[in-house]
């Protein structure tokens, strides 16, 4: 597996600990030929460790604040990420990979688009049932299909099989499509300022930890293009409410938002935002 190579050419960066499930505490190490950090070890029981209550997208709770406005930033977002690629009176066919309990996919049919999606897990997977949106377990089940849009709303780092996954992405993609990948962003200011205790590295459910040259490497192996990357401003914001209640044990609200205001201010310049879709294209035309 090509994976393996990943970690074998990493060298130590930091130690984190699982804050939601285990409380075990993972190596990231870094692989200095791709920019790109890489948790160690996987568990082979990785399933396991998404279950928790406060795994926020896969949990349809709305008791708790910190749900609520995950919730209502989600909403909001998915007028941000439509608007990517959505244009009056074009039905396009749409792909999300890992979409959860299917609540993007079900704004994008009532937009008028043709969906289709993947997700792993059965709980979300049978939530999207319920609400009319029908899920694939995984991209093997619609081989042969293509598609027009193509999206990972942090999806990729979850991936054990990365090189499989961006072999399938490239080979779904229809010739003048787009595929959107949103991952959190390592060089980030957030992540600086919070080290260890920084959410988005999430271990081990986050596998590996992307920069924007691992993204443009990766997917320009197989001929896939960064054309373009849009920031993702309010996660600054919710990573650092997440990051504080790593550090300190309590959400410092006050506090996640000055650190998340002061991320993506520096972001303006340095384009560091603490997560990034990047929209790629074929180099060149698909037969």
């Amino acid at each position: 597996m090509k994976e393996k190579e990943l970690h074998n050419g990493s060298v130590p960066f930091l130690n984190c600990k699982d804050h939601l499930v285990s409380g075990e505490t993972y190596e990231v190490m870094m692989n200095d030929k791709l920019d790109m950090l890489v948790t160690s070890p996987t568990p082979p029981n990785i399933d396991e460790y998404y279950d928790s209550k406060e795994y926020q997208s896969h949990n349809e709770s709305k008791n708790v604040l910190l749900d609520k406005l995950y919730k209502g930033v989600k909403k909001r977002s998915f007028k941000t990420k439509t608007s990517l690629f959505h244009k009056e009176n074009a039905r396009l066919t749409i792909l999300d990979v890992g979409a959860g309990t299917g609540d993007f996919l079900l704004c994008c049919k009532n937009l008028g688009h043709e969906t289709s999606g993947t997700e792993p897990m059965l709980k979300p997977r049978t939530k999207a049932q319920e609400k009319g949106v029908i899920l694939s377990e995984d991209l093997n089940s619609l081989a042969g299909k293509k598609f027009d849009v193509i999206t990972l709303w942090h999806v990729l780092e979850h991936v054990p099989n990365l090189y499989e996954i961006i072999d399938q992405l490239k080979s779904m993609l229809n010739a003048d499509g787009q595929l959107f990948v949103a991952v959190p962003n390592f060089k980030s200011y957030d992540a600086a300022y919070y080290k260890e205790f920084w959410a988005a590295y999430d271990v081990p459910r986050h596998l590996w930890h992307f920069s924007q040259k691992t993204i443009q490497t990766l997917f320009g192996a197989v001929n896939l293009k960064v054309v373009k990357t849009h920031p993702m401003k309010y996660d600054s914001f919710y990573v650092s409410l997440l990051s504080e209640k790593n550090k300190k044990g309590t959400y410092n609200y006050v506090k996640a938002f000055f650190v998340g205001l002061r991320s993506n201010m520096k972001a303006l310049k340095s384009k560091e935002y603490s997560s990034l879709i990047y929209e790629l294209k074929h180099t060149k035309k698909a037969l």
